[in-house]
């Protein structure tokens, strides 16, 4: 079975010849006798091949019109296979047409044999080009996506432990998930381990930041475009929906979306299809949709700033990104998982933190949450001069809350013991040694802290 095939030709005995060979064999036949309807017929309709007359003018057999018009063809699809149709003995135009870039010619009278031969060699290079260039649009993003490196979620909070059981849940379906937090708390983090736990994990895991998309590039960035779309559209580009395609796609910031833009991504959500710019062929695609924000969406849905429907469509299961000054009991351990990183990075392996370095970071109340924790760690690293790390080596944005300093202490020796076990596996007396006690005051606060 051949593709879909367009004929031209301004002999409407040709075309109605044509049409009875090639009906039965092709997926779709369309003739058109006027070249002029050719740019609105290849706007609205995927050929994989052309058959095209060379002579259109009464009387004229240069074919000149017909290099013309393949021109036209080619640059409005530079993947379409065109076959040109030349009077008997006209070898040289042929040459010249293939030399422009069509795929071969037949001479009238033609062998139907070898037409249909040439045609379904035509449609497969056609859709091998097509294919190509799909996995050329995907390379790139590829690319970008693979040079992200995504950590572990660290933390062994009560908060951080209710994330990771959702996720479990969650993962091994395709629905819908809506990641809301504070900035810096790990929104994506939460969508990649979604990916990284479904099934669709072999596949592309594509993030686009909605909020820093301007209007005039939300379709070409998330549907993609056609070389011409617009004035710097000087190539085909493949959009974030069908590089994700079988994959996962996450939208953060989706709350920063326009309300006119809404509808067109409600529309792709609904369809499973995209149409890119330039184009009116929809193109099918199967992607897993994970969306985060920092904004209450119900409260913009009250105001009309938010589509309701949109909202219930990428709001199946959602889940609480906690903010770090909710989780504290993880504060410890994030500092000196990116204290061990950046010491590393730096050449700086000896250095650790005092009890009342860590005592000032349980204090704060981090507006940045774990981004500016993250941050902190890495300027006190840079920055530091001794291989333990002081309450004054570290520089905080904002003020301290005061707290009470037994319960702040209370936390940190509990995080302090809580190392130990785990460094020791266990061992008591080397636990004991280590942080400069009795085992009998070790049992003592084992129990009291339920370590």
């Amino acid at each position: 079975m051949l593709g879909k095939i367009l004929i031209i030709d301004d002999d409407l005995e040709v075309l109605e010849s044509l049409e009875l060979l090639l009906r039965g064999s092709s997926e779709k036949i369309v003739t058109l006798s006027d070249p002029h309807k050719l740019k609105s017929m290849l706007e609205n309709n995927p050929f994989e091949a052309v058959l095209l007359d060379m002579n259109f003018a009464a009387g004229r057999n240069t074919g000149k019109e017909g290099i013309s018009w393949l021109k036209e063809i080619l640059k409005a699809d530079p993947a379409l296979s065109v076959i040109t149709i030349t009077a008997y003995g006209d070898v040289d135009l042929a040459v010249e047409a293939m030399k422009i870039g069509a795929f071969d010619f037949v001479q009238k009278p033609w062998k139907s044999e070898k037409l249909m031969s040439t045609l379904n060699a035509a449609c497969q290079l056609t859709l091998s080009r097509r294919k190509v260039k799909r996995l050329e649009g995907r390379e790139a993003v590829m690319q970008k996506e693979i040079e992200r490196q995504y950590p572990e979620i660290i933390g062994q909070s009560m908060q951080i432990q209710e994330v990771h059981r959702t996720i479990r849940k969650v993962a091994k379906t395709d629905t819908s998930v809506l990641i809301l937090g504070e900035n810096g708390t790990g929104k994506e983090l939460i969508a990649w381990e979604i990916h990284r736990q479904s099934r669709r994990r072999d596949q592309l895991f594509v993030t686009v930041d909605l909020g820093s998309l301007s209007a005039s590039l939300f379709e070409s960035e998330l549907f993609g475009h056609k070389k011409g779309a617009f004035t710097d559209a000087r190539e085909d580009r493949t959009g974030r929906f069908e590089a994700a395609n079988r994959g996962t796609l996450f939208l953060d910031e989706i709350g920063n979306v326009p309300l006119h833009l809404q509808s067109k991504l409600l529309s792709v959500l609904q369809n499973n299809e995209i149409t890119p710019l330039g184009s009116n062929v929809p193109v099918p695609v199967d992607v897993r949709i994970i969306t985060a924000t920092n904004m209450d969406l119900n409260q913009l849905v009250n105001k009309g700033l938010f589509r309701e429907d949109l909202y219930y469509r990428i709001n199946t299961i959602h889940i609480e990104s906690p903010a770090l000054r909710d989780r504290d009991l993880d504060i410890g351990l994030l500092a000196e998982k990116f204290l061990e990183k950046y010491a590393g990075k730096y050449g700086k392996h000896a250095l650790k933190l005092s009890n009342k370095a860590l005592e000032k970071l349980y204090r704060h109340h981090w507006p940045g949450n774990v981004r500016e924790l993250q941050h902190t760690i890495e300027n006190v690293v840079i920055m530091s001069e001794s291989e333990t790390i002081q309450p004054e080596d570290i520089n905080l944005s904002g003020p301290i809350p005061v707290e009470e300093s037994s319960l702040n202490l209370e936390t940190v020796e509990k995080n302090t013991i809580r190392k130990a076990l785990t460094k020791y596996s266990g061992n008591y007396t080397s636990i004991a040694s280590e942080l400069g006690i009795s085992r009998t005051t070790l049992y003592h606060k084992i129990r009291k802290y339920g370590l």
